[in-house]
C-alpha cells in the first residue's frame, strides 16, 4: 500500500493537483484497492484530524496576521528596524531583516511577512540603488523567519501531528530565528561592503526613542503573545485568541488604519488562507493514519539503524531529505505527512523531539525561497515585479546563510533546547 500511496500522490503532484486533493485522492485510492478497511474510515479520520484544540490557534493567528497587516504596523515596524539598524552602509537590507524577524513574532506566517515587509521596503531598496533582484532576494530569505520565530503555524501543525509540547515549541523557536537572523544581517553587510549597495540608506532615518514611541503598541503585540504563554497566563491557543482581540483594538482604536468597512475582506482573506491549511490538515491525518497502520514507520526506523550509525549521519541524512521535500512539497503537507514517520525514529536515536521538530521545520523553511514552488520567492517576485528567474542568482548568497545556520542549529541542540530547559 504504501508505494501505491507514493506513487497515486507523485502522480498527482506532477498534474498540478492541489495539495490538499491530491493527498485526499490518495488515501481514498489506497483505501479502495489496497485495504480491508470501509470508505466511512475517511470521515472518521478525517474530522479526528481537525478536532485538536490547539488548532484553534491557526485561524486566530492568520487573522491576527491580517489585522496587523492593514492596520499600519508594517510601516511602524520598519521606522522603527531603520532607526536601530539604518545607519550604516546596507542599512535598508538589514533593516529588511530584522523588521522581518520583529513581525514574524505578530503574523506567523512567511508569506505574510512577504507582503506585508516587501511592499515597503523592496521598493525602497530599489529607489536606494539595489538591484531589484537582490532586494527581493533579501526580502523572500528574511520573511523565512515568519514560520521559524514564534508564533507559527508549522509549529502548532508539528505539535499536533507529533503529540509534541506547542510552549515548549515556541520557546526552542526563539533561539535558531535570533541566529538565523543575525546571520542574514551579516551577510547582507558583507554583500553591501563587497559590491557598493546601499551607501545611503541612513537618509531619513528617525531617531530610535522617537521611532519606538510611533511603534509601541505594533511591538507590545509580541511581549503580550509570548510574555503571556511563557508567564503561564494562557495557553497559545488562548494567546491567538488575544492576539486576534489586540489586533483588531490597535487597528480600529489606536493607528485608526482599519475602517469598519475593511474587516469582511480581512475576515474573508484570513477564511481563505485557514481553509486551505485545514483541508490539508484533514487529508493529511487521514494519510497519516494509513501510513502507521501499514507499519511504514517501524520500517523506516529499522532501516535507518540500520544504515547509520549515529545522530551525526542520521541528522545530516534527514536534513538532505527534508531539504529536497521542501523544494517540491508545502510545508503543512511536509510537516504532517512526514513527522509522525520521522520523529518517532529521531526519538530512537536520542534526538528531543522539539529539537527535531525546529530542524524540520528551518528545512522546510528553506522550501520556502528554493525552486521551483519556493511561495516566498514567488511572493517577493510579485511584489518587485519581475519573473521569479531573475531571482535565482541573487538567491546562493542568502540560501547559503540559512544552510550555515541550519548545520549549526542541527548539530548544537542548545540553540533551540537552552530557553526550553531554563523556562
Amino acid at each position: 500500500m504504501n508505494a501505491a500511496l507514493a506513487l497515486s500522490l507523485i502522480v498527482l503532484f506532477i498534474l498540478s493537483v492541489p495539495v490538499a486533493v491530491a493527498i485526499g485522492l490518495a488515501s481514498v485510492f489506497g483505501i479502495t484497492f489496497f485495504s480491508n478497511l470501509p470508505l466511512l474510515v475517511v470521515p472518521q479520520k478525517i474530522f479526528t484530524s481537525l478536532d485538536s484544540f490547539p488548532l484553534l490557534a491557526v485561524p486566530f493567528f492568520i487573522l491576527a496576521g491580517n489585522l496587523m497587516s492593514h492596520g499600519g504596523v508594517s510601516r511602524r515596524l520598519v521606522d522603527f528596524a531603520k532607526s536601530l539598524v539604518g545607519g550604516m552602509q546596507g542599512g535598508l537590507a538589514s533593516t529588511c531583516v530584522v523588521t522581518c524577524m520583529i513581525f514574524a513574532a505578530i503574523s506567523g506566517s512567511s508569506v505574510a511577512t512577504t507582503f506585508a515587509i516587501g511592499a515597503i521596503l523592496i521598493p525602497a531598496m530599489v529607489a536606494h540603488g539595489y538591484p531589484t533582484p537582490m532586494a527581493a532576494t533579501i526580502q523572500a530569505s528574511s520573511a523565512e523567519l515568519g514560520v521559524i520565530i514564534p508564533p507559527s503555524v508549522p509549529m502548532i501543525i508539528y505539535a499536533v501531528s507529533t503529540e509534541t509540547s506547542v510552549s515548549r515549541l515556541f520557546i526552542a523557536g526563539i533561539g535558531p530565528g535570533i541566529l538565523i537572523a543575525v546571520m542574514l544581517v551579516v551577510m547582507v553587510q558583507i554583500w553591501c561592503r563587497v559590491k557598493g549597495y546601499g551607501t545611503r540608506d541612513g537618509d531619513e532615518s528617525m531617531s530610535v526613542p522617537k521611532s519606538a514611541v510611533k511603534a509601541f503598541w505594533a511591538l507590545m503585540l509580541p511581549v503580550i503573545i509570548l510574555g503571556g504563554i511563557y508567564g503561564g497566563v494562557f495557553t497559545p491557543t488562548e494567546a491567538a485568541a488575544v492576539a486576534v482581540a489586540y489586533a483588531l483594538f490597535v487597528g480600529l482604536v489606536i493607528y485608526r488604519e482599519i475602517r469598519i468597512s475593511d474587516l469582511p475582506e480581512i475576515f474573508r482573506s484570513a477564511v481563505v488562507s485557514t481553509g486551505a491549511i485545514m483541508l490539508i490538515i484533514a487529508t493529511a491525518g487521514l494519510l497519516s493514519f494509513l501510513v502507521n497502520l501499514s507499519g511504514l514507520p517501524t520500517v523506516i526506523g529499522g532501516w535507518a539503524e540500520g544504515n547509520f550509525s549515529s545522530q551525526w549521519s542520521f541528522l545530516l541524512f534527514i536534513n538532505l531529505l527534508l531539504f529536497l521535500v521542501g523544494m517540491f512539497v508545502e510545508t503543512s503537507a511536509a510537516i504532517l505527512v512526514l513527522g509522525p514517520i520521522l520523529a518517532p525514529v529521531a526519538v530512537s536515536y536520542g534526538i528531543d523531539p522539539v529539537h527535531f521538530g525546529i530542524v524540520m521545520i528551518v528545512n522546510l523553511a528553506m522550501g520556502m525561497i528554493t525552486p521551483p514552488l519556493g511561495v516566498n520567492l514567488f511572493a517577493a517576485s510579485s511584489v518587485a515585479g519581475i519573473p521569479v528567474q531573475r531571482m535565482f542568482k541573487s538567491l546562493l548568497i542568502p540560501l547559503g546563510t540559512v544552510i550555515a545556520a541550519l548545520f549549526l542549529i542541527t548539530y548544537l541542540p542548545g540553540i533551540s533546547l537552552y530557553l526550553t530547559r531554563w523556562m
